[in-house]
């Protein structure tokens, strides 16, 4: 997997959500069942991030970040909507692909090398496509891993 951050199999999930706070919400749950990290906390910080200004990166994608105590390396999330909800992104359109990413609170770069390395999978047309088309978190994660061993090479 891609050098700049750690994503696990359970860390991709297809969900129901109705609203940005329910995103953060389960994303922050994710974090806490897969890497460890409290969720609480998680939520804390994904929620002030997101109040200095939304994390809709465009073209139905969003990525919501954070720096926590507790981890060692950036580690990820990717959650696909089961229906697109509104995150205020700079291009108006809706979300449907939710990738959040903590790092260690004194990650210095590498936060913003993962962030980088998000925002090349997100803009591959191919990969973009093919994550949005998918039907599973196994799919999901196939193809996630695909594209980051590919930007590894």
């Amino acid at each position: 997997m891609d050098a700049n951050f750690r994503i696990l199999p359970d860390a991709v999930g297809v969900i129901d959500a109705a609203s940005k706070q329910e995103i953060l919400e389960a994303a922050a749950e994710r974090f806490a069942l897969v890497y460890g990290v409290d969720r609480a906390s998680v939520l804390e910080s994904l929620e002030e991030r997101e109040a200095l200004g939304s994390t809709g990166f465009g073209r139905g994608v969003a990525i919501p970040h954070a720096r926590i105590d507790g981890i060692n390396r950036p580690v990820a999330v990717l959650l696909k909507l089961t229906e697109a909800v509104d995150f205020g992104a700079a291009d108006g359109m809706d979300v449907d692909l939710v990738f959040g990413l903590l790092s260690p609170v004194n990650a210095g770069a590498s936060h913003l090398h993962a962030l980088a390395a998000i925002s090349r999978i997100v803009r591959d047309e191919a990969t973009h496509s093919a994550i949005t088309e998918a039907q599973n978190a196994e799919t999901i994660y196939a193809l996630l891993t695909n594209a980051t061993d590919r930007d590894v090479a």
